[in-house]
């Protein structure tokens, strides 16, 4: 009998956990129809049943969500219709918590027979843990990147199991032997067209200050899609660079994490990569000035970088808002480039934090906790 399961992710890493994740059932269960909103990936393993919709819904921050509130509210009613109409075993939400756990909320009111599954646990342990009980209320398993969320859920009654990164997979799977080339630099400035568009000038500039003491230097920049490989020519069309000293790649960011000396990294997924790969880098981080200081009020640790949160400390500097500058960056990349010594130190200590993510086998650990949900 065929397994139904609802899907939504909305961002690129959502995408490649969501496809991985999906491969894995359908090997652990046989015949599952998937719906639901994601990437490309997501919607080719689907043959277009999820619908590709992450370059307009991964947007970051309260006050760019609230700009848009309208698109967002558009959405939300016609999942909530489709959801009701296909009706299905399961809700798998991954990542995404500001629409997802509205949605949970909703299906758990409206269709009581369908279990809700997240996968990659709300960070509500940074932000609001007084939400973690109103979770556990509509959910029926919670899937956990870390082994300190799982007593948090599961001391408000939801069953939670750890394991482990799905970017643990991902990049074994991308992990070449190479020798990193002491005279390029990368910049990483996110995947999403709004955070590219406030954080490249800024790169750009960083490597043209960079140029005057280093003039040998190249730098290569990692563009997450075509969309935005797009916005990033365009802006390096209008830098002041010497020509040729900047190539842009797309689809690459994992590679070129592995081939660069060290790096210039937007605060998100990436970060975890480049500290898997032992890649030396720092940190930028640029929202609105609304959303940071709202942000601000609500988080309580000391870091915004997961690598610093899980060394507890500032192993990987990081410039925030006005301190993401190009005076700033090119400091930090100027003083890494010189000393040796300090960027082997920094990439070791980086490897060692990493090591915390986990073993491979994520989505099949993922996969077989959701299946027993289809046997009880």
């Amino acid at each position: 009998m065929s397994k139904s399961v609802y899907v939504v992710a909305g961002e690129i890493s959502g995408d490649t956990h969501g496809v991985e994740l999906m491969e894995a059932l359908r090997d652990d269960l046989g015949v599952v129809e998937f719906h639901g909103l994601g990437g490309p990936e997501m919607s080719r393993f689907s043959s277009g049943k999820i619908e590709d919709w992450v370059d307009d819904a991964a947007v970051v921050g309260l006050w760019e969500v609230l700009r848009r509130y309208g698109w967002f509210k558009e959405r939300f009613d016609r999942v909530l219709v489709e959801i009701s109409k296909c009706k299905p075993d399961i809700l798998l939400l991954i990542d995404y918590p500001g629409f997802n756990l509205r949605l949970a909320k909703q299906v758990h009111e409206n269709l009581p027979k369908t279990k809700i599954v997240h996968y990659v646990a709300p960070q509500v342990w940074a932000w609001n843990r007084k939400r973690i009980p109103r979770i556990a209320a509509t959910h029926d398993l919670m899937l956990c990147l870390f082994p300190f969320e799982v007593p948090l859920f599961e001391e408000a009654g939801l069953r939670s199991r750890c394991v482990g990164h799905p970017l643990v997979d991902e990049l074994e799977e991308k992990r070449i032997e190479v020798e990193r080339d002491e005279k390029t630099v990368g910049l990483f400035p996110g995947s999403r067209t709004r955070e590219v568009t406030r954080l490249f000038p800024m790169m750009l500039e960083s490597a043209r200050r960079l140029l005057v003491d280093h003039p040998d230097l190249r730098f290569v920049a990692a563009a997450a899609g075509e969309k935005v490989a797009r916005v990033m020519e365009a802006d390096l069309a209008k830098a002041r660079l010497p020509q040729g000293c900047v190539e842009i790649r797309t689809g690459e960011s994992q590679a070129l994490m592995q081939t660069v000396t060290c790096g210039v990294v937007a605060s998100g997924t990436a970060t975890l990569e480049a500290a898997y790969y032992g890649m030396a880098y720092c940190l930028v981080y640029q929202v609105a000035w609304p959303t940071y200081v709202m942000a601000r009020q609500l988080i309580k640790l000391p870091y915004i970088g997961l690598i610093n949160i899980l060394a507890g400390r500032e192993m990987v500097p990081e410039f925030i808002q006005s301190d993401a500058n190009a005076y700033e960056v090119s400091l930090w990349l100027s003083r890494t480039l010189t000393d040796r010594d300090a960027r082997k130190a920094h990439s070791a200590e980086l490897l060692e934090a990493a090591s915390r993510l986990g073993g491979t086998g994520v989505h099949k650990r993922a996969a077989h906790e959701i299946a027993l949900l289809f046997s009880e």
